[in-house]
């Protein structure tokens, strides 16, 4: 097929200081009768231009650009949108398995007699080490320099892999460790606003646009950036020339009026709004942001809402850029020429927001932001808002209520208990609540200058007033980018931070993504030892169970300052509002509203602490920062020597068997269930990032190869190991299989010898026997990180089908580009409302011509021969997702693409 150039003629050109330079021009599309462009959101008409600038009759139609058009708000065309993005984030965790998925692809290129050289990035990838320092120091001087080099130490052959990729890939770099957090150096440098490329008349314009390997990437939608999250392997099918195909979004309206109140921060906005459009439900949606709150927001507010879009479950939160945009380029330390180009091009193309534009939106929600009150969220989940008046109380009823209803089940006898934390003659009692981590983390809060100098503020004053941190408190302060402790010390505010235990630990997301560290070993003594629902208050974005440290139920988002305010109280359990934080050495009572900073007070230091040469400084220098990573000398080779006895990268065993020929569509017969799950099963619970326990199949497996449990690292250190990975599916310690309901963890019932067993040893043995197997699951299944193994991994367990009420976006889109069938039961059915008890044996009928959205018969047969019959809807959703899942996955799909190109 012969490819065209601009079939619509939208292609013109407009004047900058630059010269001329080329535009699409999407309203050329109104001028032709094709749509009301000027009713469309922004992020529709950022989406619009792409399929515009990239229409050439084959990769996308002109079909496809009538039909995004012609978008309609009350009710958008369920049409597929070809989304070609400008570039693509990754940070170390989900990147390292995308590099080692690239070089399998060029030795699986190799072997078929291919041209092991066409498999590069064709667009920029950047790529921010951020997910590998842990706080193993903590509360002194030298807690920095201790945790890189441990992280050097543990990463020896990651780094040395991804240095490798940036020698031999094209169009790839990395950002090494100590720098910063992916989204925070992205908002702050690596985000142009609009971008300069080549097509076949010249210079020409387009819109800065993303996909990025982590579920925050939303971040960057503060910007007037369109991005979102996707796993790994959808990266790279963008990376290597594949366009993001998409349903055509609908996009709810969030209409914000007035001004945060006095001692309220963005951290309660942002966990009043992921409350709100949670219950909206908005699952698969854009957000779109509007109205005069908006006008009178700064760019990091914007940024701390638009990074939280998963946690209430949307594909985008988006900010159009408008003037605080702008000012935001240039306080961060944009050229002028970067500056004019995003003005210039914006207004040009109808980009830039003011108050008076009014797009048409699917559904609408409001805000007043002055009825916003401080918030913390709770003791599970993202979106479980509690008021801060009201935490005392809420702590104290998550005690008693059922884990069904996401709290501790304890019962009357269990509520007394207490523990002695034990340490050298300063031995101090805790029971149920007690502060054992108090984490400044994260790039949802630290890249807010406005929550981080509160901190600093609440902490000078609590300095002065004569307060201290409880001894049993892991205190721990990780920025995301080096211009934050920049600002912390010309504010004055660091030595206090320090004063407290909040002493600098590292530059990445620590205690967010996992990586908290262990425990002082007294007070995971007196956790375990008094069965404790010890408590972690972290300023982060994901607070699932299991996720920040094991030894910690009760998980808390809260504000920087709320996490100082908690370290001085030591317990969750207490009313801040009405009694005192703590007694100082005077034996006087302060209160928060004593050191809590006044508004004034932070903008005044905002003011005066922040300047355009700090971001220059810092990244200016940034990919020769680290002397560490600047030393690691790698082959330059086009094909990765794989290691047989590396614990860190091996060669996956997804591309072993790739012919050149498709197998058809069969039915899955025969099939028994691996697990049995309710409601909001995360990625995290599917495939962990955290600690290896030495009793776990991965811990033996590591063990077995002479790694000693101090080295094991983290799930995520090690996702360049299918061996790991494969081991680690399913093996999070909360994770509540149904089917062995009195054991939690990563255990099922193998119904081959009716034992209980690990879910990787159960696998293994119906492998042996050649049995498909099935995941059933209850709603929201999936959602949280952008995590490809908990796709990989199910894969690699022999499950061929997950059958749930619902899938969160992402897992979804991973499990087909996996091979794995994804099935919704029907309308608002459920596993439980069919009476299944996931005993059965089930078969799923499938057509060879199998389509989108089609409803599939599933039979389940008990052992006393009784069947249920139910129609499942394939969650396929488009022609190209059913070409992934006929050829056995993305990667294959690719390949076999490139192929045939290089021969």
């Amino acid at each position: 097929m012969t490819a065209k150039f601009d079939p619509f003629g939208a292609r013109d050109v407009f004047s900058t200081s630059e010269g001329d330079l080329g535009i699409y021009r999407i309203r050329k599309l109104q001028e032709a009768g094709l749509g009301d462009i000027d009713k469309l959101p922004f992020s529709i008409r950022v989406l619009l231009e792409s399929v515009l600038r990239n229409c050439d009759g084959y990769i996308v139609s002109e079909d496809d650009v009538k039909a995004l058009a012609a978008w309609k708000a009350e009710s958008p065309a369920p049409s597929e949108i070809p989304f070609m993005p400008a570039r693509v984030v990754l940070q170390d965790f989900t990147g390292v398995p995308c590099v080692v998925d690239l070089a399998a692809m060029r030795s699986a290129m190799q072997r078929l007699g291919g041209d092991p050289a066409k498999i590069n990035p064709l667009i920029p990838v950047d790529l921010v080490i951020d997910h590998s320092v842990q706080v193993d120091a903590f509360g002194t001087e030298q807690a920095l320099d201790q945790n890189v080099a441990l992280e050097f130490k543990r990463n020896k052959e990651r780094y040395e892999f991804l240095r490798w990729g940036q020698k031999s890939l094209k169009n790839f770099q990395a950002i090494p460790p100590n720098v910063g957090i992916v989204h925070q150096v992205n908002l702050e440098y690596l985000a142009k606003g609009v971008f300069v490329r080549e097509d076949e008349k010249g210079k020409v314009c387009l819109p800065d646009s993303l996909v990025g390997t982590d579920s925050h990437t939303t971040m960057i939608n503060g910007l007037g950036v369109v991005g979102w999250g996707v796993g790994g392997i959808e990266a790279e099918a963008v990376m290597l020339g594949q366009p993001i195909y998409m349903l055509t979004p609908q996009v709810v309206g969030f209409e914000l009026t007035g001004k945060l109140g006095a001692g309220v921060t963005a951290t309660d906005m942002v966990l009043t709004i992921t409350q709100i459009l949670r219950k909206e439900g908005v699952v698969g949606k854009f957000v779109e942001f509007f109205g005069p709150g908006v006008s009178h927001m700064s760019l990091a507010d914007r940024a701390t809402i638009a990074n939280m879009a998963p946690e209430y479950g949307a594909t985008m939160g988006f900010f159009p850029v408008d003037a605080e945009t702008l000012n935001y380029m240039r306080r961060t330390g944009r050229t002028d020429i970067e500056v004019e180009r995003v003005e210039r091009y914006t207004k040009e193309q109808g980009l830039f927001r003011t108050d008076d534009v009014k797009p048409s939106y699917t559904s609408l929600v409001r805000l007043d932001l002055s009825t916003v009150e401080p918030s913390l969220a709770g003791p599970k989940r993202p979106q479980d808002r509690v008021p801060l008046a009201n935490m005392q109380t809420e702590f104290k009823k998550s005690l008693v209520t059922s884990p069904n209803e996401r709290g501790f089940g304890l019962g009357d006898a269990d509520l007394a208990r207490t523990a002695t934390v034990e340490d050298n003659g300063k031995s101090t009692d805790i029971g149920h609540g007690a502060v054992v981590i108090a984490a400044i983390t994260s790039c949802t809060n630290t890249s807010n200058p406005s929550v981080m100098l509160a901190a600093g503020l609440l902490a000078k004053k609590a300095v002065a007033k004569g307060l201290s941190v409880k001894p049993y408190v892991k205190t721990s302060l990780a920025p995301g980018s080096r211009v934050v402790t920049d600002y912390l010390n010309k504010a004055e505010v660091m030595d206090d931070l320090e004063k407290l235990g909040f002493n600098l630990v590292g530059y990445g997301c620590t205690t967010c993504i996992g990586n908290s560290g262990p425990l002082p070993e007294p007070v995971a003594a007196a956790v375990t030892k008094g069965s404790l629902v010890a408590s972690a208050v972290l300023s982060g974005n994901r607070n699932f169970e299991g996720r920040v440290n094991p030894h910690v139920k009760a998980n808390y988002l809260a504000s920087p300052p709320l996490v100082v305010a908690y370290a001085l109280a030591g317990t969750v359990d207490i009313d801040l509002d009405n009694d005192p934080i703590s007694t100082n050495d005077a034996g006087e009572a302060v209160f928060l509203k004593d050191i809590w900073p006044t508004n004034e007070e932070i903008a005044e230091t905002v003011e005066k602490a922040i300047t355009p040469e700090m971001f220059r400084e810092r990244y200016n220098s940034a990919y020769e920062s680290n002397p560490s990573w600047n030393a690691i000398n790698v082959a330059d080779s086009e094909l990765y020597t794989w290691d047989a006895d590396s614990t860190y990268i091996q060669e996956p065993p997804f591309l072993d068997d790739v012919k050149e020929s498709v197998e058809p569509i069969v039915s899955i017969t025969g099939a028994r269930v691996l697990a049995l799950l309710g409601d909001s099963v995360t990625t995290d619970h599917i495939s962990p990032a955290g600690a290896i326990a030495k009793d776990s199949p991965a811990g033996k497996y590591l063990m077995e190869h002479g790694v000693e449990p101090v080295d094991f690292n983290s799930y995520g250190s090690r996702r360049g190991n299918d061996r790991v990975m494969h081991r680690g599916t399913f093996a999070n310690i909360r994770i509540r299989n149904r089917l062995t309901p009195e054991k939690e963890g990563g255990y099922t019932k193998c119904f081959k010898t009716g034992e209980t067993m690990s879910i990787f040893d159960a696998a293994e043995i119906y492998k042996e026997e050649g049995t498909p197997l099935v995941v059933i699951a209850g709603k929201e299944y999936g959602t949280g990180s952008s995590r490809d193994w908990a796709a990989k991994g199910t894969f690699m367990l022999g499950v061929k089908a997950v059958i749930a009420s619902s899938f969160e976006r992402i897992h979804r889109s991973n499990l087909i580009g996996m091979g794995v069938l994804p099935l919704e039961f029907p309308n608002d059915a459920s596993w439980e409302s069919l009476g299944l008890t996931g005993e059965e044996t089930y078969d799923i009928y499938l057509p060879e011509d199998l389509k989108p959205l089609q409803k599939v018969t599933v039979s389940a047969k008990s052992a006393d021969g009784e069947v249920t019959t139910f129609d499942a809807t394939v969650r396929i959703d488009t022609p190209v997702e059913l070409d992934y899942y006929r050829n056995g996955g993305i990667l294959q799909t690719v390949l076999l693409k490139l192929l045939k190109e290089s021969k």
